[in-house]
């Protein structure tokens, strides 16, 4: 038998485990064994792969041995990050009793246990398998009649929101979003499963009955505490589906042990900017094309100095907001920090004393939590206070003001009650404070009283038996007793000594007594310490609820310092890298002077080079119809001014001199150029694919930015589609574009379309090299300058030699409208003469220094000698 199947063979032990193991079939059973999470069967080849761990064996069943590996308990966090990386999720199995305890059923009777928790990649906690600055979300999404929604929520900082969205819509919201699991109903609803893998996420199934609507409202008021959902807003039933899944999810994985969780916040799509996911890769909004978060936009300007304020800017900037006065306010706040230099950097340093408020609450609601978290909270508490408050804040940092203190009783608490630096366990003790328990403080006192009348009793033994070396130690298993050599032993084991030292154990060079007296004191002094970790852990289990009485006004507090923190981190940016506010509004205005890209400007810092700026103005003339050469700044160009607009809707400054821009509902990117092989998609098709999303989607209030549409395929075939797509972004979508091309035929569109305008990178040609300006202004370029490109790239002289040959022959023959004849009669790579050496001119200087011996010149000579050859050249 393999895996969770019952066998009437099995001992009491192998019966229990597969029992549970039966009722977790698609986890890893980490089944607790004293100090170890043992694994069997099949999940023990399993794990020993995934952990590099030495896989062994525990005892026969059916004749055949049972494979096992096993792992610390203690050390069993890093296990878990180990195996949720790799896919799997894990049911954790604690031992519910002691053996003790279960002795008194019968002796034969196996220690009971239970699945305590289920680990899988939306549902962690720790802080050893988060990181600290994003989210960690679970997803789910579910359908009902033909409404879809999405609930989404993190577990570790008690976040929850629910939205619309339809199937199509379900991609881009994922990538918005980036969880680590997305739950949707077993039966066939659609096949998610290729949008959940794109979004590198793990997809879960649960039965239609936790996407119950009704038993789900239900479900959901219970959970909150309310007798309706209404005064949360008004759901919609495949929202409130979508939520209880979620809901029921925390209940089979937490085991009813629920999380803090904040009550749901309703979005709407409209309220955002719209980004599919191709755009978010395209301009690396908050991971790079690369992998990681290091080049990307967010690693960019990312000045914030708490988790809470680096988790809120990457939630503002994957989702910039449409609502113009939300924009205003974020400005405000950014503004009034710039003004107030000393204030923000008064804050900013204190700030850094402050700790995860929100992930602190979540772990104590868990019970994963400790006396740690606890003096964070307090430390926090107390740090926020101290931060100074202006009376002339703008709106939004005046309302999160308000939030910053008002915890005084707690605070007054925690500090009467905790050590300044408590353990991390509550089962370590040691963590409440002299003074706060009159009942604590005399167990204490007798359990280290007892301790120095031990070092007292080893100063009498040694004087009593005459040996130097005697001492008193304790273990687990003996608890206190003597210990000496075995030399010294025979005198203790003779008379009179033997009357007062008792045998207890030998080992290979010592021996241990014990005395009457020695028991005794060991019983009082392990009472008073059991005694002082009993009250200990009954103290830890009060303030814990009294923290967690204070859990919304603790939340409140932790989103204050999150939005202050960032408030001061975007003001920071804009005065170190001299951005300014943008002016929004509700035209269809896209003005930006002296624009710079943020990722590219920093890195060119780094190496000491200036970036070109350049202006971009989209009002009147709506699309610019950009020209230049490979290697010239047309992508770095078009990106920037996407990033400008999502700068200024996140509620940012921009690096530029002036900005203006009419709200922008989405954007759009169809830049860089990329295969899809998993799908068997080449890279036209992926090309083809995305422009058609662009088209059928942009409204009149999108900005797109498309870069060389129809390259992929035959020269007049990609004219025609590129031709085609510029005459519908202009007519039909009537939106705000920048396009890229190569076809310089295109350039006669602006001609024909009132709302076109032609735009190049300049460069300039200096003996057959071509030399990048980066610079963008009106008109068109007068050639690709291709070939020279090719040369700086390093291909042979002579393939570039032969490059121009090509294009020479080709411009002459489009001149003359033969084509085929030029092909015809164009002569092969092969046939073409090798360029005649050249004859080396020997020069006049030349000859007459092959005469000269210079070790037979005097210095007068030499003198001569110069001034002669000047004259040659002279003359020359």
């Amino acid at each position: 038998m393999r895996g969770g199947k019952m066998n009437t063979t099995a001992t009491p032990m192998m019966a229990q485990y597969h029992e549970i193991k039966a009722q977790h079939p698609d986890a890893l059973l980490f089944y607790r064994m004293g100090d170890f999470y043992e694994m069997f069967f099949d999940d023990a080849v399993a794990a020993a792969d995934a952990l590099d761990i030495a896989l062994t064996k525990r005892g026969k069943h059916e004749d055949e041995d049972i494979p096992m590996c096993g792992v610390p308990y203690h050390a069993a966090e890093g296990y878990f990050l180990t195996l949720i990386r790799k896919g799997f999720r894990v049911a954790v199995c604690e031992q519910m009793e002691s053996p003790a305890e279960a002795k008194k059923r019968g002796h034969k009777s196996v220690v009971r246990r239970e699945v305590v928790r289920l680990v899988t990649p939306g549902t962690l906690t720790e802080d050893s398998l988060l990181d600290a600055r994003r989210h960690n979300y679970l997803v789910a999404f579910h359908v009902v009649r033909d409404q879809g929604a999405i609930a989404w929520v993190d577990i570790s900082t008690g976040a929850f929101h629910v939205m619309p969205c339809a199937g199509a819509k379900l991609g881009p919201e994922l990538a918005r979003l980036t969880p680590r699991e997305v739950i949707v109903v077993d039966s066939a609803q659609g096949d998610w499963s290729t949008l959940v893998s794109e979004s590198n996420a793990v997809l879960t199934t649960l039965g239609a009955s936790a996407f119950d609507s009704t038993a789900g409202e239900k479900r959901l008021c219970a959970l909150f505490k309310v007798g309706s959902l209404d005064a949360f807003g008004a759901f919609e039933r495949a929202e409130i589906a979508a939520m209880s899944a979620v809901a029921e999810y925390l209940e089979i994985t937490q085991r009813g042990n629920l999380p803090l969780l904040r009550p749901p916040v309703r979005e709407t799509q409209k309220s955002a900017m719209q980004i599919d996911a191709a755009t978010r890769r395209s301009l690396e909004l908050t991971h790079a094309l690369a992998g990681g978060r290091q080049g990307s936009l967010l690693a960019c300007i990312d000045r914030t100095v708490t988790a809470g304020g680096a988790r809120l800017l990457e939630r503002r900037l994957a989702s910039p907001s449409c609502d113009l006065g939300i924009i205003t306010a974020r400005q405000d706040a950014v503004a009034f920090m710039l003004d107030q230099t000393r204030l923000c950097d008064d804050i900013r340093s204190d700030l850094r004393g402050t700790h995860d408020l929100d992930r602190a609450l979540s772990r104590l609601a868990l019970d994963r939590g400790g006396p740690r978290d606890m003096a964070a909270i307090r430390n926090t508490i107390a740090q926020a206070a101290r931060l100074p408050v202006h009376p002339d804040m703008p709106p939004l940092l005046a309302n999160v003001a308000r939030d910053l203190a008002g915890h005084d009783v707690l605070v007054a608490l925690l500090d009467a009650a905790l050590i300044a630096e408590p353990p991390l366990l509550a089962r370590d003790g040691g963590f409440i404070a002299a003074g706060y328990d009159a009942e604590l403080d005399e167990a204490r006192k007798l359990r280290d009283e007892g301790r120095s009348v031990i070092a007292g009793m080893q100063a009498d033994f040694i004087v009593q038996t005459g040996i130097s070396s005697l001492k008193i130690k304790h273990n687990n298993v003996l608890g206190y007793f003597i210990e000496t050599t075995a030399t010294h032993a025979e005198k203790m084991l003779a008379p009179p000594l033997n009357d007062t030292f008792i045998h207890r154990q030998t080992t290979a060079n010592q021996v241990r007594f014990t005395t009457v007296e020695l028991s005794e004191i060991e019983t009082r002094i392990l009472n008073a310490g059991g005694h002082a970790l009993e009250i200990e852990k009954r103290l830890y289990s009060s303030l814990k609820d009294a923290i967690l009485a204070q859990a919304g006004p603790l939340g409140a507090l932790a989103r204050a310092l999150a939005e202050v923190d960032l408030a001061s981190a975007l003001a920071h940016l804009a005065r170190t890298e001299n951005w300014v506010r943008p002016k929004l509004d509700d035209s269809r205005a896209f003005a930006i002077t002296g624009g710079r890209h943020p990722v590219v400007e920093m890195a060119l810092q780094k190496q000491g080079a200036p970036f070109v700026a350049n202006d971009c103005t989209l009002t009147d003339a709506r699309v610019w119809l950009l020209t230049g050469p490979n290697m010239a700044g047309k992508s770095t160009f078009l990106r920037q001014n996407a990033l400008l607009a999502i700068l200024a809707q996140m509620g940012g400054f921009v690096p530029a001199q002036a900005a203006h821009i009419g709200i922008v509902s989405q954007i759009f990117s169809r830049v860089g150029a990329s295969d899809d092989l998993a799908r068997g998609r080449s890279t036209f098709m992926v090309e083809m694919v995305e422009t058609a999303a662009i088209l059928n989607q942009a409204d009149d209030r999108a900005l797109v930015i498309l870069d060389e549409i129809g390259r992929g395929t035959a020269t007049y075939d990609g004219l025609s589609i590129a031709w085609a797509t510029l005459e519908h972004l202009h007519d039909v979508n009537r939106c705000r574009a920048l396009f890229a091309t190569h076809y310089h035929e295109m350039s006669a569109l602006s001609a024909k379309l009132d709302g076109v305008e032609n735009a190049t990178v300049t460069v300039k040609e200096w003996d057959g090299d071509v030399i990048f300006l980066h610079e963008v202004k009106r008109g068109t370029a007068d050639r690709s300058y291709g070939v020279q490109v090719a040369r700086l790239a390093g291909l042979p002289q002579v393939v570039v030699d032969r490059a121009k040959v090509v294009l020479e022959a080709l411009e002459k023959g489009e001149r003359e409208g033969g084509r085929k004849a030029f092909v015809d009669d164009l002569p092969l790579f092969a046939a073409m003469p090798a360029p005649p050496p050249v004859k080396h001119q020997v020069s006049e200087v030349e000859a007459r220094l092959k005469g000269v011996m210079p070790d037979e010149l005097t210095p007068k000579d030499a003198l001569a000698l110069i001034y002669e050859l000047r004259g040659m050249v002279g003359s020359g």
